[in-house]
C-alpha cells in the first residue's frame, strides 16, 4: 500500500471560518502525496456546493449519507459540533469507512466507548483529533522526560486559561452551544481534554482525582447580537490527583483570556530538574508553546529549543501544522498496520479521566479513573 493516496470526505466545512477550513483543508493539501479531498457534505446541498466552490473541491454531496456511501471516499472526517459526532461516526464505521473525528469523540464517555467498540468490531481505523499530542514542543517534552532531564518525576502543576468561557462570545451561531454543559463541548472537555491527552503522553496515566467544577459566570454576552445568554458550562475546573507513577497532579483551568497573554503554565518537577511549558492560552492543541528547563545546581530556567527536525517539512502555521502531523500518522497506520495516531481507544482513555473528574466534583470524594 506504499504510495496509496487516501480520499477524504469532509463533513462540516464553512469557508473562511470553520475548523475544517482553517485546519483540515490546508493540512490535507500539505500531504498531497498521501491524501486527496473527495468532497464535502454540510447540512444542505446548497451549503455544500458553496463550500466546495470556495475551497475548489471536486464534489458537493447532497447530505452526509451520500458522502458516506460514495465509493470515492475512504476516510470520513467529522469536523462538526460535538452532538452529531456519534451519529455521523457510527454511520461511517458501519459502512466500513475509516474515520478522523475531531475531539471530543463523543458527548460523554458512553458515546466514545460505543464508537471505539464499533471501530474495533468493524476493523476500521478510528483516529481522534487530539493534535496537541503531536505538537513539536510536546513531542520534544516527552523525549526529554523519557531521557531523564528532570530525573524521577515528583509532581506536576498546570494552570491555564480556557479563553472561550469568560463571559462573552464573538458569534452566537458559532459559539452559543459551548455555553450549555449538556452539549459536551465545555472548557473541561475541549481545552482541558486536549491538554490531558498530551499530559498522558508525557507523564503516563492519571490514576485518581478529586475535583471542583464551578460555573461562576452564569451568563455570557454574544458580541454580534448583544444578547445575554445563560451559561451552565463550568468556567472553573480544579483537579488534584495522582498519576499512576505516584506523582501528584494539580490542574486549574479558568475561563477567559489571560490579561497579559500568558495563558498556560505547566511545570514538571523532578529529582534532577524542572521543565516549564508556557503558551498564550490553555488550548495547547492550537497555540505556540515554549519550553524552559533547569537542572542540577542551575538557578535560572533556560530555553529548551525544539530541534528543527520536528518542524521541517510541515506547515508553519500551528493549526494546520499539528493537524497535518496527525493525518500523516493516520496515513502511515493505514499503510503499515501500525497504531501511531491518536486512536478511538486513546480518546476513551481521556474521556474516562473527564468522567472521573465530573464524578469527583459531584460526589466531593476522590475518584479512581477506570
Amino acid at each position: 500500500m506504499t504510495g496509496q493516496r487516501f480520499r477524504v470526505g469532509i463533513v462540516g466545512l464553512q469557508p473562511g471560518r470553520s475548523w475544517a477550513a482553517r485546519a483540515h483543508v490546508p493540512a490535507l493539501r500539505a500531504l498531497s502525496a498521501s491524501y486527496e479531498i473527495a468532497g464535502v457534505a454540510n447540512t444542505s446541498l446548497a451549503s455544500a456546493e458553496k463550500a466546495a466552490a470556495a475551497a475548489v473541491l471536486p464534489r458537493a454531496f447532497a447530505d452526509v449519507a451520500e458522502l458516506i456511501a460514495a465509493p470515492e471516499v475512504d476516510i470520513v472526517a467529522v469536523t462538526v459540533k460535538v452532538p452529531p459526532h456519534l451519529e455521523i461516526a457510527r454511520a461511517a464505521i458501519t459502512a466500513g469507512k475509516h474515520v478522523y473525528c475531531e475531539w471530543p469523540l463523543g458527548n460523554g464517555l458512553a458515546e466514545a466507548e460505543e464508537l471505539a467498540d464499533l471501530a474495533r468490531a468493524k476493523g476500521v481505523l478510528g483516529v481522534v483529533g487530539t493534535q496537541a499530542r503531536v505538537a513539536p514542543e510536546i513531542e520534544h517534552l516527552r523525549h526529554l522526560i523519557a531521557d531523564g532531564f528532570v530525573g524521577e518525576v515528583l509532581s506536576t502543576t498546570l494552570v491555564a486559561r480556557g479563553r472561550g468561557w469568560g463571559g462573552s462570545i464573538a458569534e452566537k451561531k458559532v459559539s452559543a452551544y459551548l455555553l450549555d454543559r449538556a452539549n459536551g463541548a465545555t472548557m473541561l472537555t475541549i481545552p482541558v481534554g486536549h491538554t490531558l491527552a498530551a499530559l498522558r503522553d508525557v507523564l503516563g496515566e492519571v490514576a485518581e482525582v478529586s475535583a471542583v467544577l464551578a460555573t461562576r459566570r452564569i451568563s455570557a454576552v454574544a458580541a454580534d447580537t448583544g444578547e445575554t445568554l445563560p451559561v451552565s458550562a463550568p468556567d472553573q475546573v480544579l483537579v488534584s490527583g495522582v498519576l499512576a507513577s505516584g506523582a501528584p497532579l494539580s490542574l486549574h483551568y479558568r475561563g477567559g483570556t489571560a490579561r497579559d497573554g500568558d495563558g498556560l503554565f505547566w511545570e514538571i518537577n523532578g529529582t534532577e530538574g524542572d521543565i516549564r511549558v508556557s503558551g498564550p492560552s490553555g488550548h495547547a492543541q492550537m497555540v505556540q508553546l515554549s519550553l524552559a528547563g533547569v537542572r542540577g545546581n542551575e538557578a535560572t530556567f533556560r530555553p529548551l529549543e525544539v530541534p528543527a527536525s520536528y518542524r521541517s517539512g510541515w506547515p508553519q502555521d500551528i493549526v494546520p501544522g499539528n493537524v497535518a502531523r496527525l493525518y500523516a500518522r493516520m496515513a502511515r497506520d493505514l499503510r503499515d498496520g501500525t497504531r501511531t495516531a491518536p486512536s478511538f481507544d486513546d480518546a476513551v482513555a481521556v474521556h474516562r479521566i473527564i468522567a472521573a473528574i465530573e464524578k469527583a466534583a459531584e460526589s466531593g470524594s476522590r475518584t479512581a479513573v477506570t
